[in-house]
């Protein structure tokens, strides 16, 4: 379990170059995990292009209760198990990004940042999604210098100091939670009236003294000189304005999906999901999709490797397909 990840690193698997494979899957977190684990372990030739590092959101998630089969674990550990699955039964891992892709026949091209050209018969989306940004003064100004998105990479900052986190949803309320290990305060800020969350995360966090709601409220601004210094937090019912003084602001209010690059290649609905059928196909066929960035209600880890689990079985029926090798 102690193997290192690997983040942009030249020379990688890396670099100008064409390699052919019979599937290529884009993104690797827990759904390209899943399915490369599924295509590789049913005997094709697969790759995962990954830009950053594995795992995807669930990388910067310090604790995971609610993966069957697994009491505890964190997300990087949670990871390095699936990739060394999917690597044991033969995945192959390039670390670039995708910039576009062309068909030629039957055959789909992934041309990358670096100037290589991957080629197989089918594709398998799991981009994924980032978090969005609230939009506010101070926000980007202050980015890396006291904004975050990550409690479980930059908690440890904040040891004896007061920080805020916007949103209400489970990883909103989980993180909070977790910034209590270093924070002597934590505000939840949200701009409903009740939670999101998971009932049982909800429990953990009201039972938690260091942990404080500021409900029905919006940040409208993040203020410091060199760093942050506080937010601005305006009542959405009663107009009333207010600052909290906070080191740190941590951001969970929603996702925007990694699929600028699929534009024009394949359906998306407005807000750049990939919209899938039933059983993770897209509009064009042998693309198939999964994960955080399909059209879907609910996100979590193990939704995310069960559409992996499916889009690896779309795809392995359509290359057998192609090739006369089908079994009916």
């Amino acid at each position: 379990m102690d193997k290192p990840f690997i983040i942009n690193t030249p020379g990688l698997n890396s670099g100008p170059g064409s390699k052919e494979f019979d599937v290529i899957i884009i993104g690797g977190g827990p759904g390209g995990l899943s399915a490369a684990l599924y295509m590789s372990r049913g005997g094709m030739k697969t790759a995962v292009i990954e830009k950053l590092s594995l795992g995807g959101q669930i990388f910067l998630t310090a604790e995971i209760e609610n993966y069957p089969g697994i009491e505890f674990i964190s997300g990087p550990d949670l990871v390095r198990v699936m990739e060394t699955q999917a690597e044991k039964h033969g995945t192959e891992f390039i670390y670039d990004e995708v910039v576009s892709i062309k068909d030629e026949g039957q055959i789909k091209a992934v041309e990358t940042a670096s100037g290589a050209v991957y080629k197989a018969s089918a594709l398998i989306v799991a981009t994924g999604a980032a978090y969005r940004e609230i939009g506010v003064p101070g926000e980007a100004k202050f980015r890396g210098k006291g904004v975050s998105n990550c409690a479980t990479c930059d908690g440890a900052f904040y040891k004896g100091k007061e920080a805020a986190v916007i949103g209400g949803g489970d990883t909103a309320v989980e993180e909070a939670g977790y910034l209590t290990r270093f924070a002597s305060r934590v505000h939840v800020i949200h701009r409903r009236d009740r939670l999101r969350a998971a009932k049982t995360i909800q429990d953990k966090a009201f039972a938690n003294e260091k942990i404080s709601f500021i409900l029905d409220s919006v940040v409208t601004a993040i203020f410091g000189d060199r760093g942050v210094e506080g937010v601005r937090v305006k009542n959405v019912k009663t107009g009333k304005e207010s600052e909290i003084r906070v080191d740190g602001v941590f951001i969970y209010v929603g996702l925007v999906p990694l699929t600028g690059f699929l534009k024009g290649y394949i359906d998306l609905d407005e807000q750049g999901y990939v919209i899938t059928d039933n059983l993770t196909g897209t509009s064009k066929e042998g693309v198939f999709a999964c994960g955080d960035c399909i059209q879907k209600d609910f996100r979590q880890a193990i939704t995310a490797a069960s559409d992996g689990a499916n889009a690896a079985n779309r795809a392995q029926h359509y290359i057998e397909r192609l090739r006369g090798m089908e079994y009916k």
